[in-house]
């Protein structure tokens, strides 16, 4: 079995929550441009049906459950999987999964940040359903959801391909997919803005740290401390600190600086902004501050960083940054 990649330390998951690429495989950079696309028995099977909770750092799945279903578990809260089902697992949620053995369906595993980038240009309403953990029961009969499978299709051909714009292609593709599960949420739940209607009744704690996720994308370029977000929600910088180690296996300050870390990352890979400029956009008081906050969490400085990306991606892949 291959060894995990970084561990978080929890109390609520029996001491530590791994982060992976995929399950089981040691984790690179989350701003790398990726598309994994495989069948979910290939994994899972592995592992004899039982994925323990663990996260992915800078990638998104999505699962398309066309049978033997199972359960999954998010941020503490469990689903039972009927399918065909639709689940939805961002960047940084805590998850995991008892399958029964004849589950099948395919599962694509995207980097979060181009995708974010995608659609922060061409459908910035599909931002919500990006960021938010969805598990989505699809009557077979629903139209929108006979439009999955094609696309799920199209994205693993594409994947196979390695000829000149797959990127493109497959960006495209990926943005086509969550414009149909925006589709299917919006027909489907009561109301898919409201994130306990769209996964049900759930914990108190779960509602909290959505709560928490929701202040902190609204505010994290005006460099919140904790205790701000803390009074916003009713309660103490501490117990918002053991909440999230409770639910997601690090402190308040350690989420608030991933997602600070999220953004600074895809800027300097995805956006033609000088690095001054994104430490201006990010809330820091100047160029050098945000250079050492960037270096201490990554190793590297933002220079270092963006030059890696221009080395690491084709210029077909990343826009006018590196042109």
């Amino acid at each position: 079995m291959t060894q995990p990649g970084k561990t978080h330390p929890t109390s609520a998951h029996g001491g530590s929550i791994p982060a992976y690429v995929l399950y089981g495989d040691d984790q690179p950079p989350g701003w790398m441009d990726m598309v994994q696309v495989e069948r979910i028995p290939d994994r899972s099977s592995l592992y004899q049906y039982d994925i323990a909770p663990h996260i992915h750092d800078g990638l998104i799945q999505v699962l398309h459950v066309t049978e033997g279903g199972g359960e999954v578990f998010i941020d503490g809260q469990h689903w039972e999987i009927q399918p065909p089902a639709l689940i939805v697992i961002p960047s940084r949620h805590v998850h995991g999964f008892h399958f029964r053995r004849s589950v099948d369906g395919p599962v694509v595993t995207a980097a979060q940040q181009p995708l974010e980038s995608l659609c922060a240009v061409g459908a910035p309403s599909l931002l919500p359903f990006l960021r938010r953990p969805l598990v989505l029961h699809v009557p077979p009969q629903q139209r929108h959801g006979q439009a999955l499978t094609p696309l799920f299709e199209a994205i693993a051909r594409e994947t196979h391909l390695h000829t000149p714009g797959e990127v493109a292609a497959g960006s495209a593709l990926l943005m086509a997919l969550f414009v149909q599960i925006a589709r299917l949420a919006h027909l489907l739940m009561a109301d898919p803005a409201d994130p306990a209607t769209a996964r049900g009744e759930r914990p108190r704690k779960a509602v909290q740290v959505e709560r928490f996720r929701v202040l902190l994308d609204q505010h994290f370029r005006e460099r919140w401390p904790v205790e701000r977000y803390a009074e916003e929600l009713g309660i103490s910088a501490g117990q918002l600190s053991r909440l999230c180690r409770d639910q997601l296996g690090q402190s308040a300050l350690d989420v608030v600086n991933a997602r600070v870390l999220h953004e600074a990352q895809r800027e300097l890979v995805y956006s033609i902004l000088g690095v001054k400029q994104i430490a201006g956009l990010l809330g820091f008081a100047d160029e050098a501050y945000f250079g050492r906050f960037f270096k201490k969490h990554t190793g590297r400085t933002p220079g270092e960083f963006r030059a890696a990306a221009k080395d690491r991606l084709s210029p077909e892949d990343v826009g006018p940054a590196f042109s």
